[in-house]
């Protein structure tokens, strides 16, 4: 389990202009040159120029994660991505190192940067099916901005469905341009089991068109074919993985931040800009085993739930959910990914592993690789038998009774958040954090904070 990437070709900028020029399956020899002279003073320069709030990740950190999942992971069945596959301010760097680029130039340039991550991917376990969802920051015109039906989708497609295995390409590939999404049957081992992967860019209260216009038909339109999709797998009797880039629910770090008072009225940030994907979720949760998401960077986990304000199904239920930690240290964090041991016959995550690397760069001090090493081991730090639901409402009522955090489970996920830090960010809002974890609606979230209190 792979999430939140963020390639950064312009780590070394007098490459740009070469990686332009080259197809993508040219551009590891480019990147795998020495660092030109400049390297680090045109770097900071663009850094500065584009305000940026970190560094994302250059080629040797992406060579070295690919060697270590290779090394700790080689007999793996199947990768997922989770989306933002490039970096931020792509837009910025590029205008800054292009200034009189033609029409067209940044999109070609970005499908290229997509086909070259997803083809390294590829690369990395020969075969093996990748199962990738777009984030935010990929898109052909701008962060949080797409056009649903445009040519971006189709070329950014063609990249992501030669990643699936060879049946399923043809189908994805058309579903996908519609607007980034698509459902395929996933490979053996898994079996009756489907992968439905949401575009929720389109679901974002930041999304607009490429026109910067705001256009609510593309998320409606998605949670009408996720609709469709859940209702199509449940007739077949088929269990169903979601995986999108953007989770369901309330922002609690974002909420408290921005100091919204929620027991006074004010509303919560939220990461969608409705509950129609959740609530769409918990009403399928009978077919839903998994879902996986990210884009917060951090290693998290929630629980989707029925919602006491909200109207609900017969078959309403709980799914648990997922969300990846990521490869770029741009936050601070240490890069890292997951690996994860799942019952192929019943689609439950069994179990997972977050394994580290052993500095922000994964390069070590002689130029080789740095070590990858495991951060912590789910089952074996909270004690449970499996990522089900059930498992995961028993850790969050732990976390919930333990309001101080001075419990084991509430250290162990503290820690464990923010991979190789020791600032204990949570620590300060930690029931307001604990929360969010199963209480996706506004209401919901604030009735559980202000009875805390």
């Amino acid at each position: 389990m792979v999430s939140d990437i963020h390639f950064d070709p312009f780590h070394d900028p007098a490459l740009a202009k070469a990686l332009a020029a080259a197809p993508a399956d040219k551009w590891s020899g480019l990147l795998a040159a020495p660092a030109s002279a400049d390297q680090a003073t045109a770097f900071e320069a663009l850094q500065q120029a584009c305000h940026t709030r970190g560094v994302d990740t250059p080629y040797p950190l992406f060579s070295s994660s690919l060697q270590a999942m290779r090394a700790q992971a080689g007999e793996a069945k199947f990768m997922t991505v989770s989306g933002d596959l490039i970096a931020h301010a792509f837009t910025c760097r590029y205008a800054r190192l292009f200034p009189a680029a033609a029409p067209g130039d940044y999109e070609a340039f970005v499908v290229k940067t997509v086909d070259f991550v997803v083809g390294r991917l590829r690369a990395a376990f020969p075969g093996m099916p990748a199962y990738v969802a777009l984030g935010n920051n990929d898109s052909g015109c701008g962060d949080y901005k797409l056009d649903a039906d445009g040519a971006f989708l189709g070329g950014a497609g063609k990249a992501v469905a030669a990643a699936l295995p060879s049946s399923q390409r043809l189908a994805a590939l058309k579903q996908f341009a519609a607007g980034g999404y698509y459902s395929v049957r996933m490979a053996a081992p898994m079996r009756r089991t489907r992968l439905i992967v949401v575009n929720d860019l389109l679901m974002s209260p930041k999304y607009t068109t490429c026109a910067d216009k705001k256009d609510p038909a593309p998320a409606d339109a998605e949670v009408a074919w996720l609709s469709r999709q859940l209702d199509q797998a449940y007739a077949a009797g088929e269990k169903v993985w979601v995986m999108g880039h953007i989770p369901p629910g309330i922002d609690p770090y974002s909420t408290v931040a921005k100091m919204r008072n929620v027991c006074a009225g004010k509303t919560p940030s939220e990461f969608l800009a409705d509950d129609k994907m959740a609530d769409l979720l918990v009403d399928h949760a009978a077919e839903i085993k998994l879902g996986i998401f990210a884009h917060t960077h951090m290693d998290e986990l929630r629980l989707l739930r029925p919602q006491a304000d909200a109207a609900a199904s017969a078959a309403a239920g709980e799914v648990a959910i997922k969300l990846v930690p990521s490869i770029s240290p741009v936050d601070g964090n240490i890069p890292s990914f997951t690996i994860a041991q799942v019952n192929p016959a019943t689609a439950v995550l069994a179990d997972y592993e977050v394994v580290k690397a052993a500095n922000k760069t994964g390069v070590g001090e002689s130029g080789a690789d740095a070590p990858w090493t495991p951060e912590y081991d789910y089952a074996t730090t909270y004690h449970q038998t499996e990522f089900s639901p059930a498992d995961v409402k028993s850790l969050i009522a732990g976390f919930t009774a333990d309001k101080d955090a001075k419990a084991d489970a509430s250290q162990a996920y503290i820690r464990n958040y923010f991979i190789g830090d020791v600032s204990r960010e949570l620590t300060p809002f930690w029931p307001e954090y604990v929360c969010a974890l199963d209480n996706y609606g506004a209401k919901g979230f604030a009735a559980c904070v202000c009875a805390a209190k």
